[in-house]
């Protein structure tokens, strides 16, 4: 009997949190609508889900795990893709496929920390100096400012270089060079927000600062970071591979898209796939994220759709 009531109960207030909350479900309705319809959107969010997974259980189906490492095989260097090594093997003997798949769970796992860390510190930043402005957000703007106008891939490329060559250095690096971006858009977001008739109700009410800030704008401004994030998590990746293309991030025997790349061209076109294959990885990640930002951008943003 009690269960019985407790269940009516629960139905009686899903259906008045759906009354109340129509138009915004209405909105997510559309937005959802709009996603299906957009082919490149599907695609883009089918080949992050299928990276995703490869990432994930890549280490346990791989042919060759102990290629990952130091292993080496000189009698089997330079083998063209064949049937034993479906992208052929590099000028030690290890297997391509192998450690192409093993390095999507490297770059993957980079990207993310990158991001995360980069909003951890510009969101923060971002929000304080839109709602507090004067002093304040001229102090952090113009530290923005300051690194907005240095191209993130030199400093990064600097750092990188000072701190030593690896892939947490280069991770770093890239956080470092990051969070402006990050710190204008929420800037520009809540020094709007800040002055919407909800925020004056919650100070009147005596709301602390950080709850109107935390409680109040960012979850009202959170789509427009998710949709930053989502595009940025494929350029995460690429300046990552960039800096291990340059020999900064990522050593061996570590696999990484970028530092096998840059091992193959030095042996181009004889031995083709020893580029062309991390290439291709590299490629369908970013294009899949860019596809599925875009998508979410229609989802969060209907005026923005072309």
């Amino acid at each position: 009997m009690a269960t019985q009531t407790a269940a009516v109960g629960g139905r009686a207030w899903l259906g008045r949190w759906r009354a109340e909350n129509e138009s915004e479900l209405d909105e997510w309705r559309r937005g959802v609508y709009r996603f299906r319809q957009s082919t490149l959107s599907i695609v883009g969010l089918a080949a992050i889900l299928f990276l995703i997974v490869v990432s994930i259980t890549g280490p346990y189906w791989v042919p060759y795990p102990e290629d990952g490492t130091g292993t080496v095989h000189p009698a089997e260097r330079f083998k063209a893709p064949d049937g034993g090594h479906l992208f052929g093997t590099d000028e030690v003997g290890r297997d391509v496929f192998t450690r192409v798949v093993l390095a999507t769970q490297t770059s993957f796992k980079a990207g993310i920390i990158i991001l995360v860390v980069a909003i951890s510190i510009g969101v923060p930043l971002g929000s304080i100096a839109g709602y507090f402005g004067g002093r304040v957000n001229e102090i952090i703007m113009r530290a923005t400012d300051i690194m907005l106008t240095v191209p993130g891939i030199f400093l990064a490329l600097s750092i990188t270089a000072a701190l030593g060559p690896s892939v947490l250095n280069a991770m770093l690096a890239l956080s470092i060079t990051w969070w402006p971006g990050y710190a204008r858009l929420v800037q520009a977001q809540v020094l709007s927000a800040r002055e919407n008739d909800y925020v004056q109700a919650a100070r009147s009410m005596g709301a602390s600062h950080r709850r109107i800030i935390f409680k109040h704008i960012l979850p009202n401004i959170i789509s427009s970071i998710i949709v930053k994030a989502s595009l940025d998590v494929g350029f995460a990746i690429l300046n990552l591979a960039a800096l291990g293309f340059i020999g900064v991030g990522a050593q061996p025997p570590l696999p990484e898209w970028g530092a096998m790349i840059a091992s193959g061209r030095r042996v181009l076109p004889q031995y083709w796939w020893y580029s062309t294959f991390p290439g291709l990885a590299m490629f369908l990640t970013v294009f899949g994220f860019n596809m599925l930002g875009d998508g979410l951008r229609d989802v969060f943003d209907p005026r923005s759709r072309r």
